[in-house]
């Protein structure tokens, strides 16, 4: 897993980004992102660039930094990606995770639940940032995780935007059941949780 002070930057600013304390279309400067991060210019610039390759701050030449707007087809879409990806990447790690990434995904649905309990949505966002990343790093197929990160961070913002905490409910029990699947090493459950979860984002 990543714990890097660049990759630690980046968690931060996408979780201002996901939970619209950085709201689509506010015009920001480095020194403001450097403040809100709580980490040096260094990593903080390596965050930009990587939130700029995922289309969440757009990079405007002798205007700044801009985060992005949300687009009324953006929900579409992004659904569209994951509904076809996501299956057969917890497929796949159901599969293929190791020990230690099974572990890490069942603390992800211990502190999901513990969100369920408390009504504690920006929690929940979290946790949901931490169980896309070991699915990633348990993913073998490089691919469909260079295709899915973007999507994904795009999804939560906009679910985010939308969100209550019956929705929450319903998502976190979702989550926990592909969880479930993928820690008991069973691909076939696993791609149909997913699948399930997935139907249900794309209605919300």
């Amino acid at each position: 897993m990543q714990t890097s002070q660049s990759h630690l930057a980046y968690l931060a600013l996408e979780h201002l980004i996901v939970t619209l304390a950085l709201k689509p279309g506010a015009l920001v400067t480095e020194k403001q992102l450097i403040d809100m991060a709580g980490h040096g210019r260094t990593p903080v610039r390596e965050a930009i660039q990587k939130l700029a390759w995922q289309g969440l701050i757009l990079v405007k030449p002798r205007v700044g930094l801009q985060v992005a707007e949300i687009a009324p087809d953006d929900h579409g879409n992004v659904m569209q990606v994951r509904r076809e990806l996501e299956p057969i990447a917890a497929s796949l790690v159901a599969e293929h995770a190791s020990d230690d990434q099974r572990a890490r995904l069942n603390d992800c649905a211990r502190a999901m639940e513990e969100c369920a309990v408390t009504g504690d949505l920006a929690g929940f966002f979290a946790a949901d940032k931490a169980f896309d990343e070991i699915l990633e790093d348990a993913c073998p197929n490089g691919f469909i995780t260079a295709a899915l990160g973007p999507v994904q961070t795009h999804s939560r913002r906009l679910w985010y935007s939308k969100a209550s905490p019956e929705r929450m409910d319903r998502a976190i029990a979702l989550h926990v059941a592909v969880i479930r699947a993928i820690h008991q090493g069973r691909p076939d459950e696993a791609r149909a949780a997913m699948a399930v979860l997935i139907d249900y984002l794309s209605q919300t």
